[in-house]
């Protein structure tokens, strides 16, 4: 599994064992369990593509996983709906994935989208939802001939107004908290909707993973079906 982000996954693998590996000249921390491993990529398509690059090298999986959040270009989609994407698209190329599960589309696109790019994606690719990683990650498994699905959570809805996180998101696709602070510090107009972000991405989180926790145990009758507890309003 393929996350941008460790709180993103923090509740399904918090008690998994950490475990620090490199290749290719960097650094990963991997979280294992008795079947499975995951990863924290860091945000945007070319860490998602080093991330899956690393995890398939070093553990040879026969299936890749894009999981963690995701925001809502379908007016019906609801934070905290977890959901399953038949096609992935890459925004940059147009190239899409056909997953042979789920149902709908999720677009990936290089920066975080903002309510007017939301509807340009969902007009352009007919896409429910936006990432940023899912397209590399999916690329990344065909290369190497491997199953490719994608499980992701809504965090923001299509009309939800998002600060600008771009400029604080290193080319290692890692965010930059601390200059972000000291940038929405003297700007009190975001904090109302951090706030209400950062609640919004606690409850996608727990419920992608309740879904994912749920897959693990029966994967045929979960995959692409919502979780019972993952639909549900803002």
């Amino acid at each position: 599994m393929i996350a941008a982000t460790y709180p993103e996954i923090r509740p399904l693998v918090r008690h998994w064992k950490r475990q620090q590996r490199d290749y290719a000249g960097r650094n990963f921390t991997f979280f294992e369990s008795d079947h499975a491993v995951a990863v924290c990529s860091g945000m945007g398509p070319e860490p998602g593509r080093r991330a899956t690059e690393a995890i398939i090298a070093l553990y040879a999986p026969s299936e890749v996983m894009s999981v963690g959040i995701a925001g809502a270009l379908d007016q019906t989609l609801h934070v905290g709906e977890v959901f399953t994407p038949r096609i992935v698209i890459d925004a940059r190329d147009g190239s899409r994935t056909d997953t042979e599960n789920g149902s709908g589309v999720l677009v990936s696109f290089a920066s975080v989208a903002n309510p007017e790019q939301k509807a340009k994606l969902a007009k352009a690719y007919g896409a429910i939802a936006v990432d940023m990683e899912g397209a590399s990650v999916a690329r990344g498994a065909e290369t190497h001939g491997l199953r490719f699905r994608a499980v992701k959570a809504v965090s923001d809805e299509a009309d939800f107004k998002l600060a600008p996180f771009d400029p604080f998101i290193a080319h290692d696709g890692q965010f930059r908290i601390a200059a972000f602070v000291a940038f929405v510090a003297l700007r009190p107009w975001f904090w109302p909707g951090l706030l209400r972000l950062a609640r919004n991405t606690s409850r996608a989180a727990a419920n992608l993973c309740a879904a994912l926790e749920l897959q693990r145990e029966r994967p045929t009758a979960a995959a692409g079906k919502l979780h019972p507890s993952a639909r549900g309003n803002s």
